[in-house]
């Protein structure tokens, strides 16, 4: 994938925009809600959503293991939480959540994003497809992306 490919989807939530921002923002309940992420834990003393808070997130995917340290970049409560990933010392994915009122009542849309800011490195690409089985990556995210938020959903409007 090239610098600029992203994806995103959207899903309706009936709960207020704070209530999903919180179960979204606490990073340590990821593994409840991500197909691919497995666990996440605040790293140097962070202990919850700010601008430059960094974590460690853990996932799998079939036998496939791997970590990323994503640093936060965006935290306003109700409105949006942003982190990005990288590799070899550079920023490489950003990944966005946005709360927006819908309808009536206290309904939320929430869409999770991606943006690939740099070329996804050929190591990475060649890992995807052959030993994760992943032939079309942006699909892959996409579908997980709405698998992670209709499980934020159902938490959120119990």
């Amino acid at each position: 994938m090239k610098a600029g490919s992203r994806g995103q989807v959207t899903v309706r939530v009936d709960a207020p925009a704070d209530r999903v921002y919180a179960l979204v923002s606490d990073v340590t309940r990821m593994g409840e809600w991500s197909p691919e992420t497995t666990r996440c834990v605040w790293l140097d003393g962070a202990t919850g959503p700010e601008p430059g808070a960094r974590f460690k997130g853990t996932n799998a995917r079939g036998f496939i293991r791997w970590s990323t340290k994503p640093k936060v970049v965006a935290a306003d409560a109700g409105r949006e939480f942003a982190f990005v990933t990288g590799h070899l010392g550079h920023d490489m994915t950003k990944w966005t959540y946005t709360f927006a009122p819908a309808g009536s009542g206290d309904a939320t849309d929430v869409t999770e994003s991606w943006e690939l800011l740099r070329d996804m490195p050929l190591s990475i690409t060649w890992a995807e497809r052959y030993l994760m089985r992943v032939q079309d990556r942006p699909a892959d995210l996409e579908r997980a992306m709405r698998e992670t938020l209709e499980r934020i959903k159902a938490v959120a409007e119990r």
